[in-house]
């Protein structure tokens, strides 16, 4: 049974995939627009990156926080509200006429994405009750977060090529418009009002989102200051030490940000290790291939777009299986032959030649690890979210959602750096097709390591599904304590 009877689940779950399909859409679909985006607006070499990295750094620094609120404030309502911003920034975007227009305009799509995306999964895992029925709902979200992100290259080659370089932007317009609209359809159903609601962990929203805000800016702008420079270490070092007050001070509170217990249950904390680490090979899979088909085989931006075409048609295969299997058994029986299936293609990818071809060089590797990785999104998110309460749903796609986005971010910066170093000063395509090699057996490797998790760290039998509460609390360690020696003489 659903456990929320208000609202139509089809509904709620077409909602919640048309607004993830823009969420991840904006992660890629405009990188092949930079060089038009720079011909237009006149932007420094430097200050181009921003373009990319402004969404990034909102986008990570604040999921946590939107988690967290989506649990305080109301799914829904954090939802529209997220999915609002996110709109009208990217119609500011695309009527940008100055660099710093535009790169407010990403931040602040980053901001409402971060309130819409966690908040659109807690209202998945509450609206479908653990069991095959939520396993085919998160499929769904899973196949179309990780189809929007591959079909951007696609799309922003596209409407590069053919409309213009502010389409890349106004192209959520629509997106967003069917997302609202199917919220007040009747499927989506009102938040119900608390019996008590907890105060937001202001110390823990300011440390979180400083410290993950931190760690994003220091990689992301190791393109322009390099590992080895001070400012790097700077904001890393501070990063990690900002986020170790924020464990320090969440063990303290009767309402935190992020509850420590969650990450003692095993499926919460080896799935996010396994988002981590797969999101991480796979940015970089996406990263490097698409460097190589332009850089090295010489192909146009809609044609680079185009050629991962068989990549997501893969992945939604996959994604279907890993489906049926995980509604039958545990995710740990698909996500262990993905993530050694994604890892086999991954390593074919590393024997790409400067005199290949797409059909001889890409094709068979794009089908095999399209397959493993939609073997492996769908039940990672079920994983991460086995065993989570209702009132604490919010806090674990907060927290899914920054292990996905940290992992992409720091997996792709230090492979961005080893496939550099490979190549060197080289500028021919034998030498970056050197560099992208090593990089693409890195990420394989990677996917490796996250097979090891599954089996090592993930239980084989599922989880019991928690009953619901209806009043949110969360007791520290000393409360628990008084309590019991208060009741201690009663007994």
């Amino acid at each position: 049974m659903y456990r929320n009877s208000r609202g139509h689940p089809g509904t709620v779950l077409a909602a919640v995939a048309v607004a993830q399909f823009a969420v991840a859409l904006d992660l890629s679909v405009v990188n092949v627009a930079l060089p038009a985006v720079r011909g237009a607006l006149g932007f420094a070499p430097l200050g181009l990156s921003w373009v990319v990295h402004a969404y990034a750094l909102t986008l990570g620094g604040f999921l946590l926080l939107g988690g967290r609120a989506a649990d305080l404030f109301g799914r829904r309502r954090l939802f529209v509200l997220g999915l609002a911003v996110f709109g009208l920034c990217s119609l500011a975007g695309g009527l940008a006429q100055a660099p710093w227009q535009l790169i407010a305009a990403r931040a602040g799509q980053g901001l409402g994405a971060a309130a819409a995306a966690p908040a659109a999964l807690a209202m998945l895992t509450t609206t479908f009750a653990e069991g095959p029925r939520r396993v085919r709902a998160l499929g769904v979200w899973s196949g179309v977060n990780a189809a929007g992100g591959a079909l951007g290259v696609l799309v922003g080659g596209l409407l590069t090529e053919y409309a213009g370089w502010r389409w890349v932007m106004l192209v959520n317009l629509p997106i967003v418009a069917v997302a609202l609209a199917l919220v007040p359809a009747g499927g989506v159903p009102a938040d119900a009002r608390p019996a008590r609601r907890d105060r937001l962990d202001v110390l823990g929203a300011v440390l979180a989102t400083c410290g993950v805000g931190l760690l994003v800016l220091g990689v992301v702008r190791t393109d322009a200051e390099g590992w080895g420079a001070p400012v790097t270490w700077v904001m890393l070092v501070a990063g990690a030490a900002l986020l170790a007050a924020f464990v320090r001070a969440e063990g303290r509170t009767s309402a935190p940000l992020l509850r420590l217990g969650l990450l003692r249950g095993r499926w919460v904390a080896g799935a996010n290790v396994l988002v981590f680490l797969s999101t991480a090979g796979q940015f970089a899979a996406f990263y490097f291939v698409s460097l190589y088909m332009q850089q090295v085989l010489g192909m146009g931006a809609a044609a680079t777009g185009a050629a991962f075409v068989p990549f997501s048609v893969s992945l939604v295969a996959g994604t279907l299986v890993a489906t049926r299997i995980t509604s039958a058994r545990t995710p740990r029986t698909s996500l262990v032959p993905g993530a050694l299936l994604a890892a086999a293609g991954l390593a074919w990818f590393a024997f790409i030649s400067p005199d290949g071809g797409f059909l001889t060089d890409v094709l068979g590797p794009c089908l095999v690890t399209g397959f493993g990785v939609g073997l492996v999104i769908a039940p990672v998110v079920a994983a991460a979210t086995t065993g989570v309460a209702p009132h604490e749903a919010g806090m674990a796609s907060g927290l899914m959602n920054s292990s996905r986005q940290l992992g992409g971010c720091l997996g792709l910066a230090v492979l961005a750096t080893l496939a550099q170093h490979r190549t060197g000063t080289a500028t021919g395509p034998t030498a970056l097709n050197d560099g992208y090699a090593l990089g693409l057996a890195v990420a394989a490797a990677l996917f490796v390591l996250a097979a090891v998790v599954a089996m090592g760290v993930l239980p084989g039998r599922p989880a019991a599904t928690p009953g619901p509460r209806s009043e949110p609390t969360a007791e520290t360690e000393a409360e628990r304590t008084a309590k019991n020696r208060t009741e201690a003489p009663q007994r």
